[in-house]
């Protein structure tokens, strides 16, 4: 945490690190983890001096976006999550379908 920091944003800090180690995170991805969102919510509320354009005018906050951004480069939905949506949606001869066959008989 950086020096100066509020007791809520030390509480935050702690709280979001602890939540990364039970979902098995190790101690430095949670630290990580853990000051990255602080610093976003700083961004947003105005607490930090500098700042990316990104943190202070994302409408989303980072636990309501829920890692949406998480995964840069994202193809997409999985092979899987396509599959499911086919069988739903019952897709003939979805079992034998590669990703890019799930898609176009999705209509994607």
């Amino acid at each position: 945490m950086p020096a100066g920091s509020s007791k809520k944003r030390e509480r935050q800090y702690e709280h979001v690190k602890e939540s990364a180690e039970k979902r098995g995170a190790s101690k430095e991805r949670a630290k990580e983890l853990a000051a990255r969102v602080v610093n976003k919510e700083r961004a947003r509320s105005g607490e930090s001096r500098t700042s990316s354009r990104t943190s202070t005018r994302d409408p989303k906050s980072a636990s309501q976006r829920g890692g949406e951004r998480s995964h840069s480069g994202s193809q997409g939905p999985t092979r899987d999550q396509l599959y499911e949506e086919a069988k739903k949606k019952h897709v003939e001869g979805r079992s034998s379908m590669n990703k890019q066959q799930l898609r176009e008989a999705l209509g994607r």
